[in-house]
């Protein structure tokens, strides 16, 4: 990795951390602030809320910096708000503070996105992002695991302390490492969202948006898919995340090279094709823990290999404003979680089994996969 995007990195570990930690400190947060557990999971709502809303607003109202400022001032907000949650008295006041913990999420990938393909050698963007977001990536098979377990030994505000002291980490390197950018857009104001009138634009929000939302239906419930439908015990789940985490660290780094490699709105149909047909096969074949561990990686490694090409292609449809734009991207993965979780919880609701969220996924994937045969043969003449 070249020391130019360590500081993106970094700050990608930082962002993954805060965003999936607090999933397994629930029960840890309800206790000791004295809700239930479901009132608790309002945090993760507000942090998520957050993300969408601070994505575009403060890429609009930061645009004509340079990107170093930018990312530096994104950092401190980050850096603040996870500080004062480790502090936070009371639920409201935690709600409060998560909710402005997420405003910096997509801003700080929007703008790292765009920075990380200037910095990248001629043929490598889409490998240069991978880098960025292999903090992320690393979140989730180590960061995670590691201060859930502190948060659960110790206290739960470990935790966030633990993501403030990483925002500290990710400024020093910033300032020191991250070379001087000029602003990375001509535009001001209202014109920072003309891209928004192109419908190629917006046909990337809705692969994004539906295809994606395919391995979060998977997902968001592979811990009871494990346990009741696989027979994995519950002390388990935690090394099953980890080989999750394995896998997108992995499908990281091979999405950045597949979209270098041939255009980024082929790789993506590719990607959800393949990713269509293993979560079907999670529905089928679950009951067997060998296999089941397998398509774990698998749609782990799934999970962030679409994550480069599809960010290339919103970057090749909004030329002069590619940081908003690519901070649109994270507002939609956040859609994509959102509509995953809960299309994938309708068969539950039911009475249907935990392999049956995974069918609902092979559907949005293969919607996915649809509209992005429909981006090609639309925009064939274009180099994405």
């Amino acid at each position: 990795m070249k020391k130019n995007i360590l500081p993106l990195a970094l700050g990608g570990l930082g962002i993954g951390t805060t965003e999936f930690v607090i999933m397994g400190l629930l029960p840890d947060v309800a206790q000791s602030l004295q809700i239930s557990i479901p009132q608790a999971g309002h945090l993760i709502s507000a942090y998520a809320l957050g993300v969408v809303i601070g994505a575009p607003v403060l890429v609009a109202l930061s645009s004509q910096h340079p990107p170093k400022k930018i990312l530096m001032y994104l950092m401190v907000i980050f850096t603040l708000f996870n500080g004062l949650s480790a502090l936070a008295p009371d639920y409201w006041s935690l709600l409060i503070l998560r909710f402005l913990s997420g405003l910096p999420h997509g801003a700080f990938f929007g703008v790292g996105t765009v920075v990380a393909t200037r910095l990248a050698s001629p043929g490598k963007q889409a490998q240069s992002i991978a880098m960025m977001f292999t903090g992320l990536t690393i979140a989730n098979l180590a960061m995670v695991p590691l201060v859930t377990y502190i948060g659960h030994t110790y206290t739960w505000r470990w935790a966030f302390g633990i993501v403030a002291i990483l925002g500290l980490i990710t400024l020093i390197t910033l300032k020191t490492l991250l070379p001087f950018l000029p602003r990375l857009s001509s535009n001001t104001g209202r014109s920072e969202f003309a891209f928004l009138q192109s419908k190629q634009a917006w046909h990337v929000i809705l692969i994004t948006a539906i295809g994606f939302g395919g391995l979060f239906a998977w997902f968001s419930y592979i811990s009871p898919l494990m346990t009741e439908v696989s027979g994995f015990s519950e002390d388990s789940t935690a090394y099953i995340m980890i080989l999750a985490g394995a896998g997108m660290v992995f499908g990281n780094i091979l999405g950045g090279i597949l979209a270098d490699k041939m255009s980024p709105s082929k790789a993506s149909a590719l990607l959800l094709f393949i990713m269509t047909l293993a979560l079907i096969t999670v529905f089928f074949f679950s009951e067997y823990k060998f296999i089941a561990l397998i398509l774990t990686f698998i749609c782990g490694a799934l999970s962030m290999s679409v994550s480069s090409p599809i960010n290339m292609m919103m970057l090749s449809s909004a030329k002069n404003s590619e940081m908003i734009a690519a901070a649109f991207m994270q507002a939609a993965f956040n859609i994509a979680n959102t509509l995953g979780a809960f299309f994938g919880g309708l068969p539950l609701e039911n009475g249907l089994s935990y392999n049956y969220p995974s069918l609902v996924g092979a559907l949005m994937a293969f919607s996915g996969f649809l509209l992005s045969l429909a981006y090609i043969k639309q925009y064939r003449n274009q180099s994405t």
